[in-house]
């Protein structure tokens, strides 16, 4: 368990990534709401005016339950990936331990992922969706999807101190993956054959479980759920064993 200091340096890597990511900017962090709702409404146009379906009035809500999760699971991937590189200063001065680092990146884009939850939450509220016992899951998937990225990001970034490229493969994946996502589609337009990657596809799998409690009001498909727990815990142990194992010659290379 890390001491109090520890957690000092980890709160203070928050509050330094939080405030410098908006500085100088006029609307601050009115911004990650702006994101996704600018986001929301491009899309709804395009898939509901362009490419029919002009009377899904819950359109727009099932793209926000899509682009919630992609858009923290991108940040927060990449910034984890960058995260040992960008506090390199930091690394070679203070005697800490290197896990602080892709943990305070993930932990930083939380903050965001609240900003956004609140915006979704109340969304679905106004479109009269309303509450229902089932949202009492949403901190279980959430906790399991950030232990997911947690996982990565030790991954990643451990790899990316040796490999300079690998922030650019993360890149170029998760745009790729922003198509693979049901964001702007749903899981009923999938082929059968396809159905179960994408219920192991931990992001995919989040959106699914969204839609299904706060749109149908449903808990989510056990399936599924199993199918994130299991995912999440061995990306995690496999992303912590591999950081654990390079970080000896972390400060050789960076």
């Amino acid at each position: 368990m890390w001491s109090g200091n520890y957690r000092f340096v980890i709160s203070s890597l928050v509050a330094k990534d939080f405030k410098s990511r908006y500085r100088n900017m006029s609307l601050g962090v009115l911004w990650s709401l702006l994101n996704p709702l600018i986001m929301m409404s491009v899309l709804t146009f395009i898939f509901t005016q362009i490419f029919a379906n002009p009377g899904d009035k819950d359109y727009p809500l099932a793209v926000l339950c899509g682009l919630v999760p992609f858009n923290f699971f991108a940040i927060a991937s990449l910034s984890g990936t960058t995260s040992l590189l960008e506090n390199s200063f930091l690394i070679k001065k203070v005697p800490v331990p290197r896990q602080i680092f892709p943990v305070a990146s993930v932990l930083s884009n939380c903050l965001h992922l609240l900003i956004q939850i609140g915006l979704l939450l109340a969304a679905i509220v106004i479109f009269g969706r309303g509450v229902n016992i089932n949202w009492l899951w949403l901190p279980v998937i959430w906790a399991l999807e950030i232990l997911f990225v947690l996982g990565l990001a030790f991954l990643y970034s451990a790899v990316n101190v040796y490999v300079r490229d690998t922030r650019y493969v993360v890149e170029s994946a998760n745009t790729i993956l922003f198509w693979l996502v049901p964001i702007f589609y749903s899981f009923s337009r999938i082929p059968a054959k396809y159905q179960l990657v994408y219920e192991v596809n931990p992001v995919a799998a989040l959106v699914l479980m969204m839609r299904t409690i706060l749109l149908d009001g449903q808990p989510p498909h056990l399936t599924t759920l199993r199918n994130l727990v299991l995912v999440s815990f061995v990306t995690f142990g496999i992303g912590y064993f591999v950081f654990h194992k390079l970080k000896n010659g972390f400060y050789e290379y960076i």
